[in-house]
């Protein structure tokens, strides 16, 4: 069962990039939730929190570069929104592969409310500078 579901009217930003990107990391995250919630191997868990990660952290950058190529004024708070979640999921990361913290229902649940939360309200704002 999916723990997020990206649609148009609650996750669209009318920037292409950044929709179709949305739709892979809403992907990645999915698959991460089903494997960990459903009892697969904690070295297939891994593998794909390291890609949900690394992806993550690919997507938060490509932002930036289009934010400041185009002279987005909240260029500024936005990154900071991002180093914020990077931190918290680089500590879930280390900690997870240190045998310290495992991927649960709830963690899962953070992440969606992040998102639910991160880009109707932050990355919705991007749209007209980015499409300027």
């Amino acid at each position: 069962m999916s723990l997020i579901t990206w649609t148009a009217e609650q996750f669209g930003t009318n920037v292409g990039f950044a929709d179709e990107e949305h739709k892979i990391l809403f992907d990645k995250l999915n698959k991460l939730y089903d494997l960990a919630t459903g009892g697969a191997e904690r070295s297939v868990v891994g593998a794909q929190l390291d890609d949900l990660i690394a992806y993550v952290v690919d997507h938060f950058a490509h932002e930036e570069r289009e934010m400041v190529a185009k002279g987005f004024e909240g260029y500024t708070n936005h990154k900071a929104e991002h180093e914020a979640l990077i931190g918290i999921c680089g500590g879930l990361q280390t900690k997870f592969h240190a045998g310290e913290a495992d991927v649960t229902e709830e963690v899962g649940q953070m992440v969606k409310g992040w998102l639910d939360s991160h880009i109707p309200n932050f990355d919705k704002a991007y749209a007209g500078a980015l499409n300027s």
